[in-house]
């Protein structure tokens, strides 16, 4: 079966009791059972309920594997992994470009518990290896990464891992399934922050957790029940209606970011545009052997202040200012003030996290529409820039 074909059929048989093509919400927090007991596979909603079972079924397909778990949230499927997996002492290896969010949890909750948290370049394998000590529980990497879109070889970083006993996570949000399939490539746990890409229409917020070996995923059921952090059936059938359109809408964001990248490659107000799709990203190479695509997301280094930066995300047309990604709309985001703001100056200066990078997530618009916002924008910031080199220039 073909993606687009397991977007729109896998573990989605029309409703057994009446025929309905599309399964019914099943808006209820609890079950009749036939005797103490004894149900129909089904009898408390924070346990299973069948539309949430559906939409785990569904994701499961697409990533190619037997399990999942649907959380409330991206961070909550992120908590259930590290719960399930790391007591105090145990160490986590991290990549220094992670998301905001993990950040905090790592380093604000798990940390002061006990966890040792490892921050390694993983696109230097040696080190990766030569961090891995008897306590190393899990590698955690994001591939493409959130926001300079580094990408760090699966495979081989997989083959390390496991030379060690050590298990590997990828968050495959900014990817999808579409684009990257980290089982085929050895990963032990995929992670989504499903309100992207997965449910793609920014109208609600949850996470997913799906790993093939069921030993390894049945700790994290196991949490997703007992801390009940599950999502609604309202949200899992919306989820389950955004998946359908799924390839055809990623294809599109896809599009659209190649075709800005490539139009402010060049642009004077532009210091640097990080898309895996240009030629000269330095991971382009391992990017075309992982990935079937390159994404739908671009991030750029403006060349002025972060005054300016600030204020070419608040002034667009198409660009919503806002957090999140992978929506219909367009969005665009200052990430050292708002999805990074909880990582520490300095340490967003370590890795490379400038106070003027700005990240797009190009929706389904026209891409025409898309490029003459942005351009419109940076030509005001690049005629600004002009003004102050050559005042530069004369004053030197």
């Amino acid at each position: 079966m073909k993606f687009s074909t397991k977007t729109i059929h896998a573990a989605q048989p029309s409703e057994a009791e009446t025929g309905a093509v599309v399964a019914p919400i099943f808006q209820t927090s609890t079950y009749q059972q036939q005797s103490p007991g004894v149900h129909r596979g089904f009898d408390y909603s924070r346990t299973s309920n069948p539309t949430r079972a559906r939409l785990e079924g569904v994701l499961a397909a697409l990533e190619g594997v037997e399990h999942a778990a649907v959380f409330a949230s991206g961070l909550a499927a992120e908590n259930a992994i590290l719960q399930s997996y790391l007591n105090p002492g145990d160490e986590i290896i991290i990549p220094p470009d992670v998301y905001g969010g993990t950040h905090r949890l790592l380093h604000r909750v798990f940390q002061p518990k006990g966890t040792v948290v490892k921050v390694v370049d993983f696109s230097k394998l040696e080190q990766v290896e030569a961090a891995i000590t008897p306590r190393c529980k899990i590698l955690w990497l994001e591939t493409p990464t959130n926001p300079r879109l580094l990408i760090y070889d699966i495979a081989a970083i997989c083959r390390i891992a496991h030379r060690h006993n050590v298990l590997v996570v990828v968050d495959n949000t900014f990817a999808t399934p579409l684009f990257q399939q980290p089982f085929s490539l050895g990963a032990d746990i995929v992670v989504h922050s499903v309100t992207k890409y997965l449910a793609g229409h920014s109208d609600l917020i949850q996470g997913a957790v799906l790993a093939e070996n069921a030993a390894i995923f049945e700790p994290i059921r196991y949490l997703q029940n007992s801390t009940g952090a599950v999502p609604s059936p309202f949200d899992c059938w919306l989820t389950l209606r955004g998946i359908k359109t799924l390839e055809l809408r990623v294809l599109r964001h896809a599009q659209n970011a190649e075709a800005i990248a490539k139009a402010l490659e060049q642009h004077p107000a532009v210091t640097r545009v990080y898309f895996p799709g240009l030629p000269d990203h330095p991971d382009h190479d391992i990017a075309a052997r992982q990935m079937t695509g390159f994404g739908g997301i671009v991030s750029i280094e403006i060349d002025g202040t972060v005054d300016e930066a600030r204020l070419f995300t608040s002034s667009r047309r198409y660009f919503i200012l806002g957090e999140s990604l992978g929506g219909v709309k367009s969005l665009i985001c200052h990430p050292a003030s708002m999805t990074h703001a909880s990582i520490p100056p300095e340490e967003r200066r370590k890795i490379g996290l400038s106070d003027t990078l700005v990240r797009l997530s190009p929706g389904i618009e026209a891409s025409d529409d898309l490029v003459d916002d942005l351009l419109e924008g940076l030509n005001r910031l690049g005629e600004d820039c002009s003004t102050k080199k050559r005042i530069e220039a004369i004053a030197t």
